[in-house]
């Protein structure tokens, strides 16, 4: 290998490991690697994710500490306002609307409630009236017969032996 650990360095810049320095390890699959010391050996071999631990170059990069601060940020777009007609509305109708003095438009809200209130009473009234029409006295004193013959009574429990 090069002599340069790429996982594990410890200097925060990631300065090279130079040869006679570190502890070197190879693996039965023939891999070879290097480590500035025993802290970074030894997380290796606990297999440590080096992007989780605050010392290491990859976790520097990652959270991007030490870069240059002279690289300009990405401007951002900002979303341009447009407004289109929704089904059923035109544009037209949705800038009246919306141009609608206050008290044009509650009024028009109240008309339109009105309007809900006394089709519901007018409904209301209609199921009343054909439950008039079917519901009379001779019927209620009929189904009450029918209803009293099926209830059996039950016997008295009181001097059943026990």
């Amino acid at each position: 290998s090069s002599g340069i650990n790429a996982e594990w360095p410890l200097r925060p810049g990631g300065d090279k490991i130079y040869p006679s320095h570190g502890i070197r390890l190879a693996k039965t699959d023939g891999k070879v690697y290097n480590f500035v010391n025993k802290k970074a050996r030894n997380s290796f071999l606990m297999k440590k994710n080096p992007r989780k631990i605050a010392w290491t170059v990859l976790y520097r990069r990652k959270m991007k500490k030490g870069t240059e601060q002279d690289v300009a940020k990405k401007r951002t777009r900002k979303t341009a306002k447009f407004q289109r007609s929704i089904q059923g509305a035109t544009l037209e109708n949705i800038l009246a609307k919306r141009n609608q003095k206050p008290e044009v438009r509650k009024a028009q809200r109240e008309q339109v409630v009105r309007a809900a209130k006394e089709k519901s009473k007018a409904k209301k009234e209609a199921k009343q009236t054909t439950k008039r029409k079917t519901d009379t006295k001779a019927t209620r004193a009929a189904q009450k017969k029918v209803s009293n013959k099926n209830v059996r009574s039950k016997p008295a429990r009181g001097n059943v032996p026990m």
